[in-house]
């Protein structure tokens, strides 16, 4: 058996082309199916409707899939290690990574974040439950999406639900705030991963590659969506602003995430200054060289910080861990001073763009929609009468294993930001559409 393309269920006979490389069927599955296509409506900085040019999360994952796919060919060329395929889990296949990075974000509910933060506390203030992002993802996967013939939701191979699975560890264990829920992992992730005897606490190649190039479109694109709104405004008077490097520095402070790149190495304020003044000097170069076109100056901008950081993408030694790590490698040691520019400019996206007045008061709006449909719905026998018939037939079916609680969570969080707001106004609005458009 080949332990990266075997899948948890078998497939359904005569349902696909003999034609096809597995891989290739993930990747049809994937974006053929309704969780792919919701992410058009889902936020990634700015609200989904908000223009046409801004990023949703369909476009954020295609543009990750874009860059993962590109570095993993690359480094196949780099690394020897990776062609000899000593272990399932130190592999960089492309159409592997591509597919991962598709369906990283599928288990974010609408209004981003802010939706994240809302379904956690509601599952935990009243039932002791989590929810996560990244965790959903694996739930939608493997149990909410439906294909023929299966009873595992999409039924991916063990190598792409690997490489989505950045966290590899039980959200059910103490103190874990990112993870696998427990029905996924034991039935599943759990279970792959002691097959392929993978290293407690240790992602694959591939998930790393996905996760870094994650973090790459972050601090990129973000960016040139925030510079397009007029949120970040390129002219020293907002660059130099001691209130904006405060903010960046608290932030960096704040992230006991990132601790591992070395900032109790550095002046963390005179880094944060220098990092902004390069920035602008690059703008400041590249719109001389565009004849003064903003436009142009902003794409050059995204396309040489995603060459650069692509460029650099690497692997080394985990010495720690027994096990090879993907980062910014340079002269063959992790380059923690680019690892460090890159929280950088992730952070000038959050504070200029998350932290302003007018976003969060649509995350303030946002989380009231989102409270109020729970209480709609969380009682069950009023809860019944009001969701759709399909979804309560379906609790009914896994009663041992979906409890209504996390029905309603999982409910709430597969709409698109307009679904949310099209339901809440037609339970509370005094003027709605009509009964009989479908849900």
């Amino acid at each position: 058996m080949d332990l990266r393309k075997f899948r948890l269920d078998e497939p359904a006979h005569g349902t696909f082309s003999e034609e096809r490389d597995e891989y290739e069927r993930d990747y049809a599955r994937l974006i053929q199916s309704p969780a792919f296509r919701r992410l058009q409506g889902k936020s990634q900085v700015f609200g989904a409707g908000t223009g046409d040019y801004y990023r949703t999360r369909l476009t954020h994952s295609i543009e990750v899939s874009q860059i993962a796919r590109e570095t993993a060919r690359r480094m196949n060329k780099q690394y020897p290690l990776l062609e000899r395929k000593e272990h399932p889990g130190l592999v960089l296949d492309q159409s592997v990574v591509e597919c991962a990075a598709l369906a990283h974000d599928l288990g974010h509910p609408p209004f981003g974040h802010k939706g994240e933060e809302v379904l956690n506390d509601l599952l935990a203030e009243q039932y002791g439950l989590a929810y996560e992002g990244n965790a959903q993802n694996f739930r939608i996967l493997m149990f909410l999406e439906k294909r023929a013939g299966s009873g595992s939701g999409l039924d991916l191979t063990a190598a792409v639900l690997l490489a989505i699975n950045k966290y590899p560890y039980c959200l059910d264990d103490p103190g874990r705030l990112k993870g696998v829920y427990g029905m996924e992992w034991a039935d599943g992730i759990g279970l792959i991963r002691d097959r392929w005897k993978m290293p407690a606490g240790c992602s694959t190649m591939e998930a790393q590659l996905m996760d870094l190039c994650d973090d790459i479109a972050y601090s990129t694109h973000d960016i040139e969506d925030g510079i397009r709104a007029g949120k970040i405004q390129m002219n020293r008077t907002f660059f130099e602003d001691s209130r904006l490097v405060g903010h960046l520095v608290q932030e960096i402070v704040n992230d006991h995430g990132n601790s591992d790149v070395g900032w109790d190495q550095v002046d963390i304020p005179a880094m944060v200054k220098e990092v902004l003044t390069a920035y602008l000097e690059q703008w400041e170069e590249i719109y001389a060289a565009c004849d003064g076109e903003a436009s142009r100056t902003r794409r050059e901008m995204k396309a040489r910080w995603v060459s650069t950081f692509a460029g650099r993408v690497g692997m080394i030694e985990d010495t720690v861990r027994g096990w090879k790590k993907i980062t910014f490698v340079r002269d063959g040691q992790q380059d923690l001073e680019l690892h460090r520019t890159m929280e950088i400019l992730k952070k000038l996206a959050w504070v200029t763009l998350i932290k302003d007045f007018r976003v969060q008061r649509l995350q303030k709006r946002s989380e009231i929609m989102i409270r109020r449909l729970w209480e709609s719905f969380i009682v069950p026998e009023q809860g019944r009468l009001i969701l759709p018939p399909d979804w309560v037939e379906n609790y009914e079916h896994h009663l041992a294993s979906w409890s209504w609680p996390r029905l309603v969570a999982d409910y709430i969080s597969g709409m698109t930001d307009a679904y949310a707001e099209k339901v809440y106004t037609e339970l509370f609005a005094s003027k709605s559409g009509s009964i009989y458009e479908m849900d």
